[in-house]
């Protein structure tokens, strides 16, 4: 435990120099990280402050930037986390996401004897049992795996992911210290938007403890080969029963070329590579309701005769039929520029943190739709519209769902493969179909979701229900039993500010009182009761202790920040909860 906390101490000694070199010193010391490090170590990182150019305090580009190079320079944990935030742009400003998109987490590969004994030991078996052969070689080598190709007894190609020997316990260190700093952050920080640093540490836990157990994976494998098996343009990697555990992961090896090398000079049909790649993206999202969730140019190989095929599934997003129908209204009035609808559909997908008016977001998203006034459908960039409204929702305080927020991200990566690709091709016009066929689906008496009939039932139960209601309502009203609760985030702050300020009231008339009743004992003499003047004492020494209470109070500042360091001096040493 005593080795634990000094390892612990250490990473957080080099994580404060090395965020201090790289211009974020300032946040380090409004946080007073200094007081845990000790002096030693927080003079050393005010040194380090001191060489570097300041972040400033608005995210700008240049701030982007070092963050990016902190990132890369603290490790794998933070890369991991990196990306995971280029993949929400719910979360960061676009410009953030752009930086951090460029993020690569590629590291020297580990030696062959640790691959093996990683395979032997997640296998339960010898590689000679598993593999007929294994090459030296890697194909790849990341953060958290490196990849080898392989070749079964039964004669097949296969590339085996193997994960990096104790990367797991390196990861739950640094995610221990991860939760530390964001509680620090927010003991700190009045404001910190819709996401929380807690919340976005918290979200990062579950996303690379899924990319850890490589289980996950396979089943998201499975699954879109299951979903994909009628496409004949469309190949993915299928997984190899047997050869799989919690790290390891064994898939066919696919042969290609990846689709950001692929040249019309070499041969290659680019308007019918490109036709595939919208036609899976969209028969993913609109009819099997499982889409891949980092189409990058690397994870898309084009195969012989323009097939193409898909690399990498440890981010797959699911949608659920009431979410594809939102998409698609919110798809017919963006081009209809209906911001009313807009409006509405955003705000029912989300998840707002405080009512804030519906004409406000409305406002707003006009005065985005303007911008593409007189613009055809496929002048329109996606990727920019995508990004305007998720920024918009933001501003608003409204919670994007991940999956809306992943899909955002997607659909901005396979436009802009496809504008490079064929930048003649409309996307939105290929994807209308899709969407009007799903669209119409809705009132299909014979469609096997059922759709139509639900709305009906609904609609019937809704009509039955209400009268009855109603009549509730009226005899409440007659009995004098009706009560309206108003519930009002600026009245709850008034409050509490009023019972802060009656307390402190209170707290300084007792302390007053006090302080002269034991001035007035000291002062007369009481002959024969030798103990007044040490009631006097007492009553002097009560009354500075609650002076210093009352003047506690004032200094911690309005109820908001009181609550947050409550939270921090009850929360900051304790154990993170899995």
């Amino acid at each position: 435990m005593l080795r634990e906390a000094i390892q612990d101490l250490n990473r957080l000694s080099q994580i404060a120099l090395i965020a201090a070199r790289h211009g974020f010193g300032a946040y380090l010391d409004q946080s007073r990280l200094g007081d845990l490090l000790g002096r030693a170590h927080a003079d050393e990182v005010r040194q380090a402050a001191d060489g570097a150019e300041p972040a400033g305090p608005e995210p700008d580009r240049r701030t982007a930037q070092r963050f990016r190079q902190l990132l890369l320079d603290l490790g794998p944990t933070f890369i991991k986390l990196g990306q995971l935030l280029s993949s929400r742009p719910d979360m960061l400003p676009s410009h953030w996401v752009d930086e951090l998109s460029e993020l690569q987490d590629a590291v020297p590969p580990f030696p062959l004897a640790e691959v093996r004994a990683e395979i032997e030991r997640g296998l339960g078996r010898p590689v000679e049992a598993c593999f007929a052969e294994l090459e030296e070689a890697p194909l790849a080598s990341a953060s958290i795996a490196q990849v080898h190709r392989a070749r079964t007894h039964a004669g097949e190609r296969v590339v085996v992911k193997v994960q990096r020997p104790r990367i797991r316990q390196r990861i739950e260190a640094d995610l221990s210290l991860l939760y530390q700093l964001a509680r620090l952050v927010e003991a700190v920080v009045e404001e910190t938007g819709v996401y929380t640093p807690t919340g976005i540490v918290e979200e990062f836990d579950r996303s690379i403890h899924e990319e850890l157990d490589f289980r996950t994976e396979a089943q998201n494998a499975r699954a879109m080969a299951d979903a994909s098996k009628d496409r004949s343009y469309l190949v993915i990697p299928r997984v190899v029963a047997g050869l799989c555990c919690e790290t390891v992961l064994t898939l066919e090896y696919v042969e290609g070329v990846k689709v950001s090398d692929v040249t019309a000079e070499a041969g290659y049909d680019l308007e019918a590579i490109a036709r595939n790649i919208i036609e899976a993206a969209f028969r993913q999202l609109f009819e099997d309701g499982l889409f891949h969730g980092d189409p990058h140019p690397g994870n898309i190989l084009v195969l012989p005769g323009n097939r193409i095929a898909l690399l990498d599934f440890g981010l797959v997003g699911r949608i659920t039929r009431r979410m594809q129908e939102s998409l698609v209204t919110l798809i017919m009035a963006t081009a209809l520029r209906d911001p009313d609808t807009v409006a509405r559909v955003l705000n029912r997908i989300g998840v707002p943190e405080e009512h804030s008016p519906i004409t406000a977001f409305r406002a707003d998203i006009q005065a985005i739709l303007d911008r593409y006034l007189g613009l055809k459908l496929d002048e329109i960039r996606t990727s920019t519209l995508l990004r305007d409204l998720l920024d918009l929702a933001v501003q608003h305080k409204i919670r994007v769902p991940k999956e809306w927020a992943v899909l955002s991200k997607a659909s901005v990566t396979v436009e802009g493969i496809i504008r490079r690709l064929y930048p003649k091709l409309d996307i939105l016009d290929l994807g209308l179909p899709y969407a009007r066929e799903l669209l119409l689906s809705r009132f299909n008496p014979s469609d096997a979701s059922g759709t139509l009939m639900k709305s009906l039932l609904k609609l019937q139960t809704l009509a039955e229900d209400v009268p009855a209601q109603l009549q509730q309502i009226l005899v409440d009203l007659e009995s004098g039993k009706f009560r309206v609760n108003v519930r009002s985030a600026e009245l709850e702050r008034i409050a509490v500010n009023v019972r802060t300020l009656g307390l402190t009231l209170f707290i300084g008339l007792m302390a007053s009182g006090l302080a002269i009743g034991g001035l007035l004992v000291l002062a007369r003499d009481f002959a024969g009761w030798r103990f007044m003047p040490l009631v006097g004492g007492v009553a002097l020494a009560f009354a500075g202790a609650l002076f210093g209470v009352g003047l506690m109070l004032y200094l911690l500042g309005g109820p908001r920040r009181k609550i947050k360091l409550r939270r921090f001096l009850r929360d900051g040493g304790a154990d993170r909860q899995s």
